[in-house]
Parts: structure tokens; C-alpha cells; sequence
């Protein structure tokens, strides 16, 4: 994680920012300052954990003092009430963190454990599952992160570091051939040009224009059978378009060489994970 330092350090103090506001009224109230505490981080449900180092990062910004443990590495499939990690120290600074460590570990292990689903689900293949920019703002980083926790693949990170020619993008140049002709002549030669394509016509013309990686969107797995038989190991091929755990094992057999799921970033569910406080 520490690569992305640059664009963690600034999330976590926004998360600290708008949680603590002007200090933590309820905390100030009830505990002393003198007062110390373990706390330790369970998993109340199965999944795959992600986040340790952000979790780590955030107990540190609040109170250097603090002594936080990791006692399983993020990627690592754990059982229902399994203890992740433990943090000693201030009672007061561990209650003010709480939330906002909760928020990361619940939400990034939630990506992790999704996509460890997937993967699982299409692990006879030669396939690799990844993710796409349907992020939520300021999380791209660490979302992606977590996909990779959960043992699949990233796309490209922005519109500026990869060629994704998409439908509105052939509409406005005037076509497939047109559009990755344009493309040719801009970015260098050693980017990749991935385009979008729907029909089988599609897939000749991509090809022939010299499509490096086609984008099968929204086909039916019948149509990316014939999609990958016609394009015969001429390009990568990618699958995308609403593709859920249920049928990911019937596009992975079609083989295809990836499979890109929007709902590792959109639609997984945090895990369950608490804090539990003992004083002492």
C-alpha cells in the first residue's frame, strides 16, 4: 500500500475530518484521558480481508502512540469471529478511530471477498477476472487494491493511462475503423488500443483495423463462443456487461481471456467486522 500513500493519506484525513469534526463529544465525555485499552478487530463473518495497512494508517494519524497489530495478511480467507488484527493504547483514541477503521476494513474486504467469488467460480480456466472505473470518488486506489487482495486483475486505473474505444466513442468519430484509425495516429506505439464491439460484424472490422484487445459487450454466451472462434487468438478478448457470479463460469468457458465485473466495485457488501474494547 505504501505507493499509494499519496492518494490514501489525504482520503483518510477527509474520512477523519467529517467523522470527528471539532472532537468526538461523546468520548471527551465518558473516557479519561489516562485511560487504556486493547482493542481487538474481529471478522464476524467469512471473507477474504482487506485494508490492514489503511486501518493501521488511520490509528496512526489519530495517535502515533498507538500499537496496532495485523495478525493476518490482507488476501487471507478467514473464518466467521475471526480475530484480524488488535490495537493497544489510549482508550480515547482507539473510540475516536473506530468508525472510521471499520468504514476501510468492511467496505475493502467486501471488494476482496467478492472477487475472491468470482475468481473461485472460474478457477478451471484460463481467465482472469478484473475490475473496471466504477469506483466510488477518491476510492479507486484502494478498491482496486482490494481486488487484487481477493486474487483478481485491474484494468486500467483512469481515462489516461489505456485506449478504451466505447460505443459513444465509434458514434462520434464515425465508426470502429475510423475511430481506431484516429487513435493510431495519436497516442504512441506502445499503448494498447481496446475497443468496444457488439456483433460479429463488429469483431471483423475491429480486427481488421487492428484492434489489439476486443471488448465483448453485453453478448450472449452464444455469441461469444462465435466472438472468440472468429477472432481465433488475433487479440485479447475481453467480457464485460452485467456479468454476475451465476454466470461467470458459463463466460469464462467461452474462452475468453478476461472477464471485467463492475460489481466488484459497485454492488459487493461490506463484511461484517467489529471493534471489541476491553480497559485495563
Amino acid at each position: 500500500m505504501a505507493k499509494y500513500s499519496h492518494s490514501i493519506d489525504p482520503l483518510i484525513e477527509l474520512a477523519l475530518t467529517e467523522d470527528i469534526g471539532i472532537g468526538d463529544v461523546t468520548t471527551e465525555s465518558t473516557v479519561s484521558s489516562s485511560q487504556q485499552a486493547l482493542g481487538t478487530i474481529i471478522a464476524q463473518t467469512a471473507g477474504v480481508i482487506a485494508g490492514l495497512p489503511i486501518a493501521q494508517r488511520v490509528f496512526e494519524k489519530i495517535d502515533s502512540s498507538l500499537g496496532f497489530q495485523g495478525l493476518v495478511a490482507d488476501g487471507a480467507h478467514v473464518g466467521e469471529m475471526s480475530t484480524i488484527a488488535t490495537v493497544k493504547g489510549s482508550a480515547k483514541s482507539i473510540l475516536t478511530g473506530e468508525r472510521t477503521v471499520l468504514n476501510f476494513l468492511q467496505r475493502l474486504s467486501g471488494t476482496a471477498t467478492l472477487t475472491a467469488q468470482f475468481v473461485a467460480a472460474t478457477a478451471q480456466y484460463d481467465v482472469k477476472i478484473i475490475d473496471t472505473r466504477k469506483t466510488t470518488a477518491g476510492w479507486r486506489a484502494i478498491q482496486k487494491y482490494a481486488v487484487r487482495a481477493g486474487g483478481g486483475h485491474n484494468h486500467r486505473f483512469g481515462l489516461y493511462d489505456g485506449v478504451l474505444i466505447k460505443d459513444n466513442h465509434i458514434i462520434a468519430a464515425g465508426s470502429i475503423s475510423q475511430a481506431i484509425e484516429k487513435v493510431k495516429s495519436t497516442v504512441p506505439h506502445t499503448m494498447k488500443i481496446e475497443i468496444e464491439v457488439e456483433t460479429l460484424d463488429q469483431v471483423e472490422e475491429a480486427l481488421h483495423a487492428g484492434a489489439d484487445i476486443l471488448l465483448l459487450d453485453n453478448m450472449s454466451v452464444n455469441l461469444m463462443k462465435q466472438a472468440v472462434k472468429k477472432i481465433a487468438a488475433r487479440a485479447v478478448v475481453e467480457a464485460s456487461g452485467g456479468i454476475t457470479l451465476d454466470q461467470v463460469e458459463a463466460v469464462a468457458a467461452t474462452g475468453v481471456d478476461l472477464i471485467s465485473v463492475g460489481a466488484l466495485m459497485h454492488s459487493s457488501i461490506p463484511l461484517d467486522i467489529s471493534l471489541d474494547l476491553m480497559v485495563g
